[in-house]
């Protein structure tokens, strides 16, 4: 008789049975819920398509209004975009089921934690891209200064006015920025953190204390009652 090729049960599977445990896992089920009820997909796409834009015209650059004085300042494209990135992201903080995550029974101050880092990454990647078309260290690094800030800015619009409005404060700052941000000598103000050169060190320290004033709040905060009202 020849021999009878046994099929390996699915018990012998050791690979299968993780993955098929790791699938059926209430905590990943939560993560996956908690990220697809806030359109991170969609939002990552958007802000994808202004890194791409930035990427292509990393050689370019924009001039700074001659507002008060006749200055001849510019600033690479590269490091405006990232503006655009933080406020795209931000708007996914909150959930439309915010109501219903209250009652979960795992605390959601740490799932919001965690996701706030997770947008500062994907902001961070996101202005890396420039590097491919030859932006220098130095853009880059001022790129990533202006993500973290503005991100910091959009995650406390989104805690005051509501994540439909994390754009307010970003360009309620930027505009002051660009239209009086340079004084005649043609260097900027102290204030105008997001215009310094990326060696400023206070400018640094600005972007960075935004940042963590805005992804406390944005990870200890809830939505706001008229947001959820809007959403429903």
């Amino acid at each position: 008789m020849s021999p009878v090729a046994s099929t390996p049960s699915p018990a012998a599977d050791p690979v299968k049975n993780r993955r098929g445990r790791l699938a059926r896992s209430p905590r990943l089920g939560a993560v996956i819920a908690f990220v697809r009820c806030r359109g991170l997909a969609r939002a990552t796409g958007v802000a994808l398509l202004f890194a791409l834009a930035a990427t292509a015209f990393a050689g370019q650059r924009v001039a700074v209004p001659e507002f008060r004085y006749l200055v001849d300042f510019s600033v690479p494209v590269a490091e405006v975009v990232p503006l655009a990135h933080a406020v795209v992201l931000a708007t996914t903080l909150f959930s439309p089921m915010a109501d219903l995550e209250q009652t979960s029974a795992q605390p959601m101050s740490r799932h919001r934690g965690v996701y706030v880092v997770v947008l500062l990454s994907l902001a961070l990647s996101l202005s890396a891209l420039p590097l491919l078309t030859g932006a220098t260290g130095e853009v880059f690094a001022s790129a990533a200064r202006n993500v973290v800030g503005s991100l910091g800015l959009a995650m406390i619009s989104a805690r005051l006015f509501g994540s439909g409005l994390a754009w307010l404060l970003p360009f309620g700052m930027f505009g002051p920025t660009l239209l009086l941000g340079v004084r005649s000598d043609n260097t900027p103000e102290p204030w105008a953190w997001s215009l310094q050169p990326s060696s400023h060190a206070s400018a640094a320290a600005v972007a960075v204390a935004l940042w963590v004033i805005g992804a406390c709040a944005a990870a200890t905060g809830r939505p706001r009652q008229t947001e959820r009202a809007e959403q429903n």
